[in-house]
């Protein structure tokens, strides 16, 4: 029969050999694309690639592919992946069918290094089991059930993977045919709490590396701190009132000072030393507003370069459209090609565009200027005196906070010399030098202070008796200024009737204000513009609407002939305070019934 052709020929095959075939097992393992494995442990092909199989066309394994049984490789339907039989040392591995599905698996727990091994032979030892299943990689421990099944421990995962290859094999015990000797295995992954436990402190140890290499990054990335401040001395004192002094040096010792002060560093002794150090601190205001002026002037200065260079970019743009201009006429115009045409009919849109852009900015720039001259000419010298008047109050009130507080310095000083004095009778003999010492600086110190007190009481006079005159001069100018406001009512009076009597006798002695044809076409032309325009325009805008049409004319011309004629043109103000402006507006039907 065939069963027993097929036992003949498998008890043919010589099982006298002291380890299993290495040939067949070397093939098994190279299919699957590991590194063949002999019993020992060590490898059967020491030149092995597992990224070259002896079959073609089947991937390596990879750990993510469990058992090639969730997701199997795509194989080519003309390259069959052929299973081996697998010669052991009591047992034979026989391959399932190739064209059956591949066995089915639960889905793998993290960290696997278990497998579920069921279908053993009924008369399967754990020696066995070891035999077959420790190709795969180190067996920490095989729990075996009564039942035909049993659990593996492997020492890696990756060992999983090659365990479930085994899965469909069909294993015999020596050359028996008895059901108990016979069995198919099925491998699957098993779920282990050591294995989660392992997997649960990998993890954690990988998320301690990572914070590890996070808090390193952030303190590789982290400003270093500031160096710490000194401890208040006599020669730090005079370390830090120097650097106060030098422009380079001023940031760290005002920092320096401000710490001292907030650690409480002042003290009866100290306090002359840290109000000179105050004293230099103040001084260093004159320079920073200095150092402001200076930017100031430079600022300035590249307005002034600014707008001369962008007055200069504009001359060129005229000069450049005026290019333009003469090739688009008919004499040389015929000339050119219909592309040529057209590329000279852009560059001149393009150009024309680019001039008005530059020449609003300008207008722009010119128009501040003009609004800031206008807002420093508003002023009324009342106000002006207003604010030296106002000016001069503060100086007073500063003068008198100055004074009392030069009071109180010069009775906390009576105060220390006095009880210096009381201290100098308890002391010892040698600390009455450095007492008369101090005593001397500190009457030096009153006289100084006398001496300032006086100053300052002189000075207060001074403005006192200014601000009296200043009240007086107000006083003046105002009743002046009510007799001009009578004079102008009266003299306004008078005019009127005067130019009632006159009106007509000028009517017939005016000249007519538009002297060429020029004029009166400009005047047409504004007249159209301003009319489509109701809410007025400004001279700017009314200009580069006529230079478009006639680059030669100017601003001034333009504004002069419009100022002629008043009751044609009549210009107002709108706006309020930076938003102020000129508007021209039409008002000729309103000039028609006046006329």
């Amino acid at each position: 029969s065939t069963d027993g052709g097929r036992n003949l020929s498998l008890d043919s095959i010589p099982m006298g050999l002291p380890m299993s075939d290495p040939t067949a097992w070397a093939t098994a393992m190279n299919n699957l694309g590991m590194a063949p494995m002999g019993m020992t442990g060590q490898p059967l092909l020491p030149d092995f690639d597992p990224a070259l199989g002896m079959m073609t066309g089947i991937p390596p394994i990879n750990p993510m592919m469990p058992g090639l049984g969730i997701v199997p490789p795509p194989i080519p339907p003309d390259m069959p992946a052929v299973k081996e039989i697998i010669h052991c040392k009591s047992c034979t591995l026989f391959p399932p069918n190739p064209h059956l599905p591949p066995p089915a698996t639960r889905e793998r727990p993290p960290g696997c290094k278990t497998v579920f091994v069921g279908g053993l032979p009924e008369n399967g030892t754990e020696q066995i089991i070891m035999e077959v299943f420790e190709q795969c990689g180190e067996v920490i421990a095989i729990r075996k059930s009564k039942k035909n099944f049993c659990h593996i421990r492997f020492a890696e995962e990756f060992m999983v993977d090659k365990a479930l290859y085994l899965s469909g094999y069909r294993i015999r015990l020596g050359s028996s045919t008895d059901k108990k000797d016979t069995g198919r295995l099925h491998v699957d992954f098993a779920q282990a709490r050591d294995d989660l436990y392992e997997w649960e402190c990998k993890q954690r140890m990988l998320a301690r590396e990572e914070r590890h290499r996070r808090r390193l990054a952030e303190e590789r990335f982290r400003p270093p701190s500031p160096p710490p401040v000194v401890h208040y001395s006599d020669h730090e004192c005079s370390v830090v009132a120097e650097k106060l002094k030098d422009d380079t040096k001023f940031s760290e010792a005002i920092q320096t000072l401000l710490t001292w002060i907030e650690r409480g560093e002042v003290n009866r002794r100290t306090a002359n030393n840290f109000y000179s150090m105050i004293q230099s601190a103040n001084s260093h205001i004159r320079r920073l507003v200095n150092e402001k002026a200076a930017h100031e002037k430079e600022m300035e200065e590249a307005k002034e370069k600014f707008k001369l260079a962008l007055s200069g970019i504009l001359v060129q743009f005229e000069q450049i459209v005026a290019v333009y201009h003469s090739a688009s006429k008919q004499k040389a115009w015929d000339h050119f090609t219909k592309a040529q045409r057209k590329n000279i009919s852009v560059w001149c849109k393009q150009a024309e565009e680019i001039r008005n852009i530059h020449n609003d900015e300008l207008m722009g720039i010119r128009r501040e200027e003009e609004m800031e001259m206008s807002d420093e000419e508003i002023e009324d010298p009342s106000e002006m005196k207003e604010t030296e008047e106002s000016v001069l109050v503060s100086q007073v009130e500063a003068l008198k906070e100055e004074n009392d507080s030069l009071r109180w310095q010069l009775d906390a000083y009576r105060n220390e010399v006095e009880l210096l004095k009381q201290e100098q009778g308890k002391a010892s003999r040698d600390e009455d030098t450095t007492k008369e010492q101090q005593m001397k600086l500190l009457q030096q110190a009153l006289q100084g202070m006398q001496k300032h007190l006086l100053k300052v009481q002189e000075e207060y006079k001074k403005r006192e008796a200014e601000l009296e005159k200043v009240k007086e001069d107000k006083l003046k100018i105002e009743t002046l200024l009510e007799n001009l406001k009578e004079q102008e009512s009266s003299t306004s009076r008078v005019c009127a009737c005067s130019q009632e009597k006159e009106c007509p006798v000028e009517k017939t002695l005016s000249n007519s204000p538009v002297k060429s044809e020029r004029e009166v076409l400009l005047v047409g032309i504004i007249s159209t513009f301003l009319h489509v325009h109701p809410f007025g325009a400004s001279i700017e805008y009314i200009c580069s609407y006529l230079q478009r049409l006639d680059s030669k004319i100017c601003t001034a011309e333009v504004e002069v002939l419009m100022t002629r004629l008043q009751n044609t043109f009549r210009q107002e103000l709108s706006g309020v305070g930076a938003s102020l402006e000129k508007r021209w507006k039409f008002c000729g039907f309103d000039g028609l019934k006046m006329t």
